[in-house]
């Protein structure tokens, strides 16, 4: 299918494929076609249909189409000394749109939280062609169904995210990074014991022994927390972060990754393949290829759950990408797909084989 370079074209090939009946397959730079399940459906591309919208730096949003590479975004961000305060992952080569639609979010959560909390609005193309306007471009314009939330992370299943406004925030003043040595358990205690402090971190990193903090802030608070933690300052231009954003980094380095949200105060899982902690120890990288039920069941244990996050596509079809739902939350799931895609059109299976 040709890439439509208008939101009307981009209206027209979707009304046209409802009335065929014919499943799409959303795609924006591709950077995660490894993310999710099943990869089906003739190809709909967006990176045709970019450019940002609106941008106010004094109120604090930028609106852009959903073919926009992240990077551009974020340069036209820098320029203003702002930034999206989540970190989404680009992957070398990511759009907003597909930003949006994998909700998925960087280094920074761990201080700024996730990037659902940053969409303030979204133009949206259902499943019947239709466009349709949700939230707006600040925050006391959101009322109702927050409709503009709920597609971040449901990686295209309900709709075509043709525009999204973002909340941006001003770049810290000071940063810099510290290095501890500690094992696993020490790293996991020391960073839920400086997260119950009020200490400007706002991201950290453990692997093979060395536990890394980002301190960021106000050049004085930077300072007091630098003086109170110790610890080996990094050099760091900037470099270090963006391949943990990114996925560069050697921790990641896996054909099969696995992802855990846990609490933080989860104390080490008896699981082989560790290879990263992040967000304070909410979050843990395990790799290799590990038996799925014995992973979930860990995870759910401790109170979280586990995504087979990276994978070849024959085993995240058969293990499925993402925690099996319980009957009531499929059935939840399959309304609100009715509602939004009649004829189930979106990126099937890409979120779970029964959408």
């Amino acid at each position: 299918m040709a890439a439509p370079t208008g939101l009307d074209e981009l209206a027209a090939a979707v009304g046209q494929a409802a009335a065929e009946r014919t499943p799409l397959r959303l795609r924006g730079g591709g950077s995660k076609d490894f993310y999710g399940g099943l990869l089906a459906g003739d190809v709909l591309e967006l990176a045709g249909y970019r450019g940002i919208v609106a941008y106010e730096p004094t109120e604090l949003y930028v609106t852009a189409r959903c073919g926009t590479p992240l990077a551009e975004v974020e340069a036209a961000l820098a320029e203003q000394g702002q930034m999206l305060a989540c970190e989404p992952p680009g992957f070398g080569r990511g759009t907003i749109g597909g930003a949006v639609a994998a909700g998925l979010s960087g280094p920074r959560r761990q201080q700024a939280g996730p990037l659902r909390d940053f969409v303030l609005g979204v133009k949206l193309i259902d499943g019947m062609g239709q466009i349709l306007d949700f939230g707006g471009q600040v925050m006391k314009n959101v009322a109702g169904y927050d409709v503009s939330r709920l597609v971040a992370g449901s990686l295209g299943t309900l709709g075509l995210i043709a525009e999204v406004s973002l909340k941006v925030l001003p770049r810290p003043a000071a940063e810099i990074t510290l290095g501890f040595d500690a094992d696993e358990a020490e790293a996991i205690a020391r960073l839920n014991r400086w997260g119950g402090q009020p200490l400007p971190l706002s991201a950290s990193f453990w692997c093979d022994g060395l536990l890394l903090l980002r301190l960021s802030g106000a050049a004085a608070a930077v300072a007091a927390a630098r003086a109170k933690l110790g610890g080996e300052p990094i050099h760091d231009d900037g470099a270090f972060w963006q391949g943990i954003r990114d996925q560069s980094h050697p921790a990641f380095a896996s054909d099969i990754l696995w992802r855990l949200a846990l609490p933080t105060t989860t104390p080490p899982l008896a699981l082989p393949g560790l290879r990263a902690i992040e967000w304070g120890g909410g979050q843990r990288w395990l790799a290799g290829d590990l038996e799925s039920t014995a992973v979930r069941a860990a995870a759910a244990r401790a109170g979280g759950h586990a995504v087979l996050f990276r994978g070849p596509e024959s085993l995240r079809c058969r293990e499925g990408a993402f925690a099996p739902l319980e009957p009531g939350l499929l059935a939840l799931h399959r309304r609100v797909k009715k509602v939004f895609d009649p004829q189930g059109i979106f990126n099937p299976g890409r979120l779970y084989a029964e959408l």
